[in-house]
């Protein structure tokens, strides 16, 4: 059996302090902003979409934005790929973390629970069908900007019992890949002697070791020693959201905030990043670090001076007007379809569409039916 160790007394911190101290006091003014911003919320809502998008990127695979917005609102353009997947599940993944307490996501349940989860991908597979399938009988639906809970509701003739077979089927297949001892089923794609736990003991091990350095070091030599020991074979990409829950619990980003470190990562080349010397890596983390709260405010004031253009043009409005409603949806949600207006502001989806058209938003899926428009 191989050696995992990772050493590290043999780390020289001296490099790594000032980009590690420029990184945290970077990634906590951009919190700060973020938690006063009147835009804030939408930040943060688009802020887990385009990290699991670099994050697909970093491990080789390209996911557009729109895309993942569509799948994830269940208005795929088309048949979802795999890597469409996996980019729903770190989206997923995301999401659970921050619905949790900060101290949960590296605790032993924690790490359990989102290890189980991430392996799942093949649910979302299935998930996706179910909604194929829903989506082609409501395609003869006459309002098709309808939302597609309201539309099957509306439709005769829907196999409830069918859509039920699948979903059994579907959680059937999930608790089996959840029973412990499960090893890959090809073994041209994974190595079946992979010791996931003791790999994963090894760095739970080394955190430990770790825990009273600051925290953007202890995320920095985190995240390398999770690539290093090459932890996890399914799920690469959950180190890095440990990293990242590591600053969220240390109180650099606040509870709300999941620091989309994979977007600075993406900066970084590749070479430096995978690079023999673990110094050197261990700069391209802090430097990728840096960069994330730099492009997080860009991001931010691009937001912010998007929803200074559009209070533009609620000068002159009647105050019985859908518009400034509108303008706070946008500004909240990566996406909006028709039917997502018609239902929330209580207008037709006729109206609801002449009202986007109002503010010059882009479309983003290329169709006459089941239209939706965003800022990204």
């Amino acid at each position: 059996m191989r050696s995992m160790a990772y050493d590290l007394a043999r780390i020289s911190m001296t490099a790594l302090m000032r980009p590690a101290f420029d990184a945290g006091v970077a990634l906590a003014r951009l919190d700060e902003r973020i938690a006063r911003s009147p835009v804030g919320a939408g930040f943060l809502e688009r802020s887990q979409f385009t990290d699991a998008c670099a994050s697909l990127w970093i491990d080789g695979e390209l996911v557009h934005l729109e895309d993942l917005a569509l799948h994830d609102a269940f208005r795929d353009t088309r048949t979802p790929t795999h890597e469409l997947t996996i980019a729903r599940d770190v989206l997923k993944t995301r999401r659970r973390i921050v619905a949790h307490p900060p101290g949960w996501t590296l605790s032993a349940d924690g790490i359990r629970t989102l290890r189980k989860t991430s392996e799942i991908v093949s649910a979302d597979a299935d998930e996706a069908m179910t909604a194929d399938a829903i989506r082609a009988a409501v395609a003869n639906d006459p309002q098709g900007e309808e939302d597609v809970d309201d539309a099957v509701e509306n439709l005769p003739g829907v196999d409830y019992a069918a859509i039920d077979a699948v979903l059994a089927r579907s959680a059937a297949a999930i608790e089996q890949a959840r029973k412990p001892g499960r090893v890959p089923a090809d073994p041209l794609v994974y190595d079946l002697d992979w010791d996931e736990d003791e790999r994963l003991d090894e760095w739970r091990g080394m955190l430990r070791q770790a825990q009273d350095l600051p925290a953007v070091l202890q995320a920095t030599v985190a995240l390398d020693a999770w690539n290093e020991l090459a932890v996890l074979q399914h799920a690469p990409w959950l180190g890095r959201l440990l990293a990242a829950s590591i600053l969220r619990q240390a109180g650099i980003t606040t509870g709300a905030y999941l620091a989309a470190i994979n977007l600075g990562l993406k900066t970084v080349p590749v070479d430096r990043r995978r690079h023999r010397d673990r110094e050197t890596r261990l700069l391209a983390i802090a430097h990728g670090f840096l960069a994330a709260a730099e492009i997080g405010m860009k991001e931010h004031d691009r937001l912010a001076l998007a929803r200074t253009m559009f209070e533009r043009k609620l000068n002159g409005r009647r105050t019985s007007s859908k518009l400034p409603e509108l303008v706070e949806l946008v500004m909240a949600k990566p996406l909006v379809s028709a039917g997502m207006v018609a239902k929330t502001r209580e207008v037709t989806p006729q109206a609801a569409r002449r009202i986007v058209l109002e503010l010059g938003l882009r479309e983003m899926t290329g169709r006459g039916r089941f239209r939706a428009w965003g800022l990204v």
